[in-house]
């Protein structure tokens, strides 16, 4: 992984937030928390799920070296494995933006120096973990993708039309 894509993942990444957040923020209460019968039920319960997974694998990230980016206000709350702390939509599409402004920081503070590295560090459950840093880089953003893909799924089967997947739109 190189930081050239590490860059245009980011770019990507914020471009495919804003597109799907188009959708979400025209959802109504009973759309934004409907239950499907998935790992994650409503749509609400995944933005959470992705926005502090971002946040954890942020702080992970920071444990190489000293980045700037973790000066944000975004890192100010503890965040437990599994916890709830995205309420409605228009907070979550306050919370959203900001994460993926400190996600391009990221991008632009690496160096190539610290793509060759690994990181050691811990998952939610204690176990230890020994991962060439750019891999787990490329897994934040494959999750993300992973993820939007599964919003779209949501809002189909909420009868709302989606196009958010395309990474052309930034090449």
């Amino acid at each position: 992984m190189d930081i050239e894509t590490v860059k245009l993942l980011s770019l990507y990444n914020k471009t495919a937030n804003a597109k799907m957040n188009q959708c979400i923020e025209k959802l109504s209460n009973e759309q934004w928390e409907a239950k499907f019968n998935c790992f994650y039920p409503t749509i609400r319960a995944l933005c959470n799920h992705i926005y502090t997974s971002d946040i954890n694998w942020l702080k992970r990230f920071a444990l190489l070296r000293d980045f700037e980016y973790r000066k944000s206000d975004v890192f100010k709350r503890e965040i437990k494995f599994g916890e709830i702390i995205i309420g409605d939509v228009a907070d979550y599409l306050k919370l959203r933006a900001e994460i993926d402004v400190v996600i391009e920081q990221f991008a632009g503070e690496l160096t190539p120096a610290d793509m060759g590295k690994r990181l050691v560090y811990k998952d939610p459950r204690g176990n230890d973990h020994d991962n060439p840093y750019g891999g787990l880089i490329l897994h934040l953003f494959n999750h993300e993708t992973h993820h939007r893909g599964m919003i779209s799924v949501y809002l189909e089967q909420l009868g709302i039309a989606n196009d958010y997947s395309s990474l052309s739109v930034v090449l």
